[in-house]
């Protein structure tokens, strides 16, 4: 399992040789890898936001049930093993479109909101990598009206 775990890496986390052609399956692992990070922000991963995260990934990437687990499940062995979010967020804002980070902005609010509180860490973060992302303050805000309005936490 753990050489299957490192051929994934490989193939998919190495540098590309044509740093602007960057594999969807890379996208997706950044992404995923921030989502993760963020049911970890207030020190205790509810299930909630696990499932947030999962639904997230499969409807953002129209993608299976069992290649989103494999998705998380590499995730957060690259999100506990890196030391910064740079190597995730360079990627998307490399690929993504202004839409499409405003909409993993969108994603992360959702797993944040997913157990209906809002701890001061997770804003933090939230705030930290849109920042990183660099989505406009008042998209930022934008996007957190839309979740909360959609979760009916208004």
């Amino acid at each position: 399992m753990i050489e299957r775990f490192k051929q994934f890496f490989d193939k998919h986390l190495s540098p590309p040789a044509d740093d602007e052609n960057v594999s969807q399956d890379r996208l997706h692992l950044a992404t995923t890898a921030l989502l993760v990070e963020m049911t970890r922000a207030d020190g205790s991963v509810q299930e909630e936001e696990q499932v947030a995260v999962s639904r997230a990934i499969s409807k953002a990437f129209n993608i299976e049930e069992s290649k989103t687990a494999e998705l998380i499940q590499l995730a957060e062995i690259e999100i506990s093993d890196s030391t910064c979010y740079h190597q995730f967020t360079s990627l998307i804002n490399k690929s993504f479109s202004k839409t499409q980070k405003t909409q993993v902005v969108e994603m992360l609010w959702e797993v944040a909101y997913a157990d209906a509180e809002m701890e001061k860490y997770e804003e933090q973060l939230l705030r930290r990598l849109s920042d990183l992302l660099y989505v406009p303050h008042a998209e930022f805000i934008q996007a957190k009206l839309r979740v909360k309005a959609r979760l009916g936490l208004e």
